[in-house]
């Protein structure tokens, strides 16, 4: 009778092991990053904290030169996520494609100008020479056309000299003296910022110049919408992890403190990048933030054309994902 119970017991601690261990099995999450981007700050605070484990994931990270570079590691399946913006997750999904985008940051570029400049507005810009990271079609650059076009009746392009190039490289430039404002990626703008120099106008504020109701959302982790159907633990882990690496970087100075190498600049910059990261935390809810991107879009397909967003006049529907789809 003791024998046969301690069977019984037995086996039920083995089916209880089994069933206990299947529902923890970690998922790989295969993530592309440019190799000194500032996604690395999440992923480092999410493995320092063990929110991998808590949220059973495992982080695969792979690092590229350039954002071409993990554009092409998701198309051929050689990750599962990167981080670009819904302005190309839209032109991919009209284009027969199932990419699908969560929000990750709002921080935008802005236009900024030497210390003790004269520039006051982007009226006062016509004439001057004006760096522009990004290229021609940086949707930033093109909501601030639109923005100097509708507020000052100027072309911006047309009436200054532009000068694109890497955002570091017009950072130098700009410190050097050779522009007299640049239109920098946000983090390169914070270090500029700590430099003395000041913040014109941002994207954000052209956005809601242009009919966003709050802060657009700027970049977010792209993947296909098949891959998250396929793994729902995964992506669900995925975005409660990085949800709580937020949450730890906005309230936590001593967190930044521990990034410091992966920050790297003078302390003095490090703060203002944590400053503007922590200003860049999406908190609006999906549908807000999806109907922002919509009437954005529709600005951006007006002046950039189908060089920017291709032939679909509007954002395409999926293009936000929604949970439990």
């Amino acid at each position: 009778m003791g024998g046969s119970i301690g069977r019984s017991f037995t086996v039920a601690l083995v089916l209880l092991a089994l069933l206990f261990s299947q529902t923890v099995a970690a998922e790989t999450v295969r993530i592309g990053v440019l190799k000194f981007g500032t996604v690395a700050w999440e992923l480092d605070t999410i493995r320092r904290h063990k929110l991998d484990e808590k949220y059973a994931i495992i982080l695969d990270v792979q690092a590229f030169a350039n954002e071409n570079a993990t554009d092409v590691a998701l198309m051929a399946g050689a990750v599962d996520m990167i981080v670009s913006d819904w302005l190309w997750v839209s032109r991919q999904r009209a284009s027969g494609m199932d990419l699908t985008f969560v929000p990750y940051s709002t921080a935008v570029g802005a236009v900024m100008v030497p210390p003790g400049s004269p520039i006051a507005s982007l009226g006062d810009l016509a004439g001057k020479t004006l760096g522009v990271a990004g290229g021609p079609l940086d949707k930033n650059w093109l909501m601030i056309q639109a923005m100097a076009t509708k507020a000052y009746s100027t072309d911006l392009a047309a009436a200054n000299t532009i000068v694109y190039g890497a955002p570091p490289l017009l950072a130098e430039k700009a410190q050097q003296g050779e522009l007299d404002a640049v239109l920098d990626f946000w983090n390169y703008g914070a270090r500029l910022e700590a430099k003395g120099f000041r913040r014109l106008v941002s994207g954000q504020e052209a956005a809601a110049a242009l009919g966003a109701s709050g802060p657009i959302t700027a970049l977010g982790f792209v993947f296909h919408q098949s891959w998250a159907e396929a793994h729902p633990a995964a992506i669900d882990g995925f975005v409660r992890a990085s949800a709580e690496a937020k949450a730890i970087l906005e309230r936590s100075d001593e967190e930044w403190a521990a990034l410091a190498p992966l920050v790297r600049g003078e302390e003095d910059e490090q703060k203002v990048m944590r400053d503007r990261y922590r200003e860049g935390i999406p908190k609006r809810p999906r549908e807000e933030a999806e109907k922002d991107a919509a009437a954005i879009y529709a600005v951006l397909a007006a002046v950039g054309g189908e060089r920017l967003v291709g032939p679909a006049k509007e954002l395409a529907p999926g293009t936000f994902w929604r949970e439990g789809r």
